[in-house]
């Protein structure tokens, strides 16, 4: 069965677009890409010509007689000529892009010929996309494509979308839920925060109706993660980059998230680590937060380089790589302990990059003064707190209060609690966070 994604209203937009160019998907594996292409593909092309470079090889040579769209088809047809090509019915796709990225240099052709659509995907598209975006500038668009949020897992659950606006209608008019409603959002939020949003997690939890299996499943992309640093990361000190990758779950459980290169090993350098993290944010399986110099704007150029809190972009993928206690705890007492306030500060920002929006948080030297995250609309600064525990908001309400701060009006508070407001903070439970960029988008009106 296939489950609704964001995706698919954005290519159905892509392929009525009378001028589309081609298009390259960009994501980490195993999120489904390739799934909702090729649904995609079978329901709007009579003829979907699909190639993996990773497990085809005998494509890999489609291109020796040049970039032109006719010596490309030509050679396609040769390695496979059950190859059907016909015009304006046709679509091909290019999987696991990376493999062979000079690929990307035919777009421009297919751009000029306009006889075949063409998607790009890849599993690890970021570590060569620098040299396939230099092969293809002006002639192809990037769609960025992410695991399921918790709306896409609401309606892989059977709800509607109007009862999936409701929440953002609660959090507008600023009306508190029912008792029944916080009751069984909740309830979803936390299974959602157990599996997180991989397609072939959602699919058994919700074909079995339990949890049996899944933590095999995230365990396995894991392991798939870390093949991927030893199969693409040539250049780079693969350790390394693997430490990194499996620290974060410890950084995240402490007081101080900022990220710390001595808890991977002592006396470790940033300069011997840096370009391990960049290594994997390019290729999408880390999400970086970066520091304000100061809470205000604008947020880019605003950024203290050193500093910065890393976050796995699927919160599931963070529970399965915690101790075997902590994650019985999660999945059968839906007791969060010591990871409380990691995992319900990670889901946040895997809820915002999700939504488009960047990662920033603040922390002052030599004061208690910090916060989790700074969103913003066209004219205002707002921070955001994500609260594993019903503590005052103090940081909070400096930012609001205090004058030094001027781009700051009001502020938002995630938390184990309903829609409120007082003293100029907007507080929503957690489960509101997937739409906070429309809430804002709202407001400003």
């Amino acid at each position: 069965m296939y489950y609704r994604r964001k995706i698919d209203e954005y290519l159905n937009s892509w392929k009525a677009d009378p001028a589309h160019k081609p298009l390259i998907v960009k994501g980490a594996r195993q999120i489904g890409k390739t799934e909702s292409i090729m649904h995609f593909a079978r329901e709007n092309y009579e003829n979907v010509v699909y190639i993996n470079f990773a497990l085809e090889k005998k494509f890999m040579k489609i291109l020796a007689d040049g970039y032109d769209v006719e010596s490309v088809i030509k050679n396609i047809s040769l390695a496979d000529p059950s190859f059907k090509f016909i015009p304006d019915e046709t679509i091909i796709i290019f999987d696991e892009i990376q493999e062979n990225p000079d690929v990307a240099t035919t777009l421009k052709s297919f751009k000029i010929d306009r006889k075949y659509d063409v998607i790009c995907s890849g599993s690890i598209l970021g570590i060569n996309y620098k040299k396939i975006h230099s092969n293809s500038v002006g002639a192809k668009t990037d769609y960025e494509m992410h695991s399921m949020d918790f709306e896409e897992f609401l309606w892989a659950k059977g709800y509607s979308q109007e009862q999936i606006d409701s929440i953002l209608v609660h959090m507008i008019e600023n009306k508190p839920f029912n008792e029944n409603e916080l009751s069984i959002y909740k309830g979803l939020f936390l299974d959602f925060c157990v599996l997180g949003g991989m397609p072939d997690v959602v699919k058994l939890y919700i074909e079995t109706g339990t949890f049996s299996g899944t933590l095999d499943v995230q365990e396995q992309i894991r392991l798939d993660y870390e093949e991927d640093v030893r199969k693409y990361a040539e250049s780079l000190d693969q350790a390394k980059i693997i430490s990194v990758y499996r620290s974060i779950p410890a950084q995240l459980a402490k007081e101080n998230k900022k990220f710390q290169f001595n808890k991977i090993e002592k006396n470790a350098r940033s300069r011997e680590y840096t370009g391990c993290i960049e290594w994997l944010i390019d290729a999408g399986v880390i999400t970086e937060c970066k520091c304000l110099q100061f809470p205000e704007l604008p947020l880019k150029g605003n950024v203290e380089e050193s500093k910065y809190k890393l976050y796995y972009p699927d919160t599931g993928l963070l529970v399965s790589a915690l101790d075997e206690e902590a994650q019985e705890d999660l999945r059968v007492n839906k007791n969060l302990g010591v990871y409380k306030g990691a995992l319900y500060e990670n889901f946040v920002a895997e809820a915002f990059v999700k939504q488009g929006l960047g990662l920033f948080y603040y922390k002052k030297e030599n004061s208690t003064l910090e916060e989790d995250f700074f969103v913003r609309t066209q004219n205002d600064l707002i921070p955001v707190e994500v609260k594993s525990n019903n503590d005052q908001s103090k940081s909070l309400s400096t930012l609001i209060k205090n004058k030094n701060y001027g781009d700051i009006s009001y502020g938002i508070k995630l938390g184990n609690f309903n829609v409120g407001h007082a003293n100029d903070i907007y507080t929503f439970p957690y489960f509101c966070a997937f739409k906070i960029k429309d809430y804002l988008k709202k407001k400003e009106l």
